[in-house]
């Protein structure tokens, strides 16, 4: 795990859009502007075009055409429409309110990689963040990039560092060695309907973010160590999401440098999240994970399909849910709530290692549990 810290079945179908929209709406209620995951709410925002003094502009960006020239041309505000092809270059974002929407479009590495915080990324949202200390002295704000494939990168596919409100929409992003979709020292993050696969940490990250505010929602993500992950940063929402084949589908890590926490996790499918992952220097082996809690603190699991969940592999803890203190520095786990959700033929259902206070586990459809009786709350 890279450490980029300061220290460190049709009715089914129909069922999941009805609580999908609804874990959107209660976003919005608690002051995240959720935008429709259509092309349209890739539009800038009005205050932004104001800013900017000028109209928004359309550019379009051709096969045999550079992304990075065209953004480096464009005034906050303004669309860039990239017209098929496979680009292969590194693309830094560093203005407010620039929307990038692919169509047929894939970017993939450079012959010369780039240099500095955002080398080895392909998208690469950058405000003004001290790395040494996590201070942002100025957050990019209501960046969006959609419809693109990303594929291939050393580092992450697309990644934020010091942005604000940003929209990562139905992207595709593969076989990105670290991360597929991923945001630091970030807040408002938004991660929707996107499909990522094949990086060796996680498909999706929101890390070092202690306002993340984040919403991921609506996603895909599989083959990968951690299907999306959490750490060193609170608040936000896991809502509809389909996460499998991955060592674990949905990962909370505390510990230093900070707590991971105050999320809902709801109406996710988290299911045959089997692949087996060794032991590095910061996490032990694990495998057959469904939903995990590493010294979590507030987290809501409810409504959630969590299904066949089994180690192939070493692994220090398995289950359908596991709430077990965090492995880097014993952080324990508290004021977690597990309650509603539908747990089969993961083994066990639910594994607490008893430690930490204040966790709850109510009204689950399960069937194993260690220790025992837990699936009787």
């Amino acid at each position: 795990m890279r450490r980029i810290s300061v220290i460190i079945p049709a009715c089914l179908l129909a069922l999941f859009m009805v609580v999908l929209v609804a874990g959107v709406a209660s976003a919005q209620q608690e002051g995240t502007q959720l935008e429709s995951t259509q092309p349209e709410s890739t539009q800038p925002t009005e205050s932004i075009q104001q800013q900017a003094g000028t109209q928004p502009e359309r550019l379009i960006v051709r096969p045999d055409e550079s992304i990075q020239e065209a953004v480096d041309s464009a005034d906050p505000g303004d669309t860039i429409v990239v017209l098929g092809g496979v680009h292969r270059e590194s693309v830094v974002i560093e203005k407010d309110g620039i929307a990038l929407r692919g169509v047929d479009t894939s970017l993939r590495p450079p012959a010369e990689p780039s240099e500095g915080p955002c080398e080895g990324a392909g998208f690469c949202v950058l405000g003004d963040v001290d790395f040494d200390t996590g201070e942002v002295s100025r957050y990019v704000e209501d960046v969006s990039i959609s419809g693109f494939r990303v594929r291939g990168f050393e580092f992450s596919g697309i990644v934020g560092f010091g942005a604000r409100d940003a929209k990562f929409v139905k992207n595709r992003t593969f076989n990105n060695e670290e991360y597929g979709i991923t945001a630091f020292f970030s807040t408002e993050t938004q991660v929707i309907s996107n499909v990522t696969s094949g990086s060796e940490d996680a498909g999706i990250y929101i890390g070092d973010s202690r306002r993340a505010n984040a919403t991921v929602a609506g996603n895909e993500t599989y083959d990968n160590a951690w299907g999306i992950l959490v750490r060193n940063a609170l608040r936000g929402q896991i809502v509809g999401n389909e996460t499998h084949d991955n060592c674990v589908g949905i990962l909370f890590v505390a510990g230093a440098p900070g707590p991971a926490g105050r999320f809902d996790v709801s109406t996710n499918t988290v299911n045959k999240n089997t692949r087996s992952c060794p032991e590095t220097e910061e996490t032990p082996a694990i495998s057959g994970v469904g939903i995990g809690l590493l010294g979590a603190t507030g987290v809501e699991i409810s409504g959630n399909h969590i299904v066949g969940n089994v180690a192939s592999g070493p692994t220090d803890f398995e289950g359908g849910v596991v709430v077990v203190s965090s492995p880097i520095d014993e952080t324990p786990p508290t004021n977690n709530s597990v309650f509603g959700n539908v747990l089969r033929d993961n083994d066990p259902d639910l594994f607490w290692d008893e430690t930490g206070s204040g966790n709850t586990f109510v009204g689950n459809d399960c069937e194993t549990s260690d220790p025992e009786g837990l699936c009787e709350g």
